[in-house]
């Protein structure tokens, strides 16, 4: 006696189908097309969250060389002295400080000079 897989494939299809809802034109109603369209969905997401992280630390680095500028110094000697005084703020931190306390960044500048 054959055995058929109806419900197992329905339900495989359904949750292929949910993940594309909203795409362009068939790939969100065709099964074939929508898996390759959700296969590929992932992997440009995966590769963004890399990116992101990239792009997110390029800004950081030219909010610090923004704030650091007018001290005299450039962000390449700001980093090499923080790290000859042993002073370890990231980057995140040195950008949001320089942003949102720009006193407090003046002093920890002065403490680097």
């Amino acid at each position: 006696m054959r055995v058929k897989s109806g419900v197992r494939t329905k339900r495989r299809h359904n949750k292929v189908l949910k993940l594309a809802k909203g795409y362009w034109q068939s790939r969100s109603s065709q099964f074939k097309k929508a898996a390759e369209a959700v296969l590929h969905a992932g992997q440009y997401a995966y590769a963004g969250r890399r990116i992101k992280r990239r792009d997110f630390r390029s800004l950081w680095i030219v909010r610090i060389n923004a704030a650091v500028r007018p001290e005299g110094l450039s962000y390449s000697q700001f980093v090499s002295k923080l790290k000859a005084k042993n002073i370890s703020l990231d980057r995140k931190i040195l950008s949001q400080i320089a942003t949102e306390y720009p006193n407090v960044f003046k002093k920890i500048v002065s403490e680097v000079k």
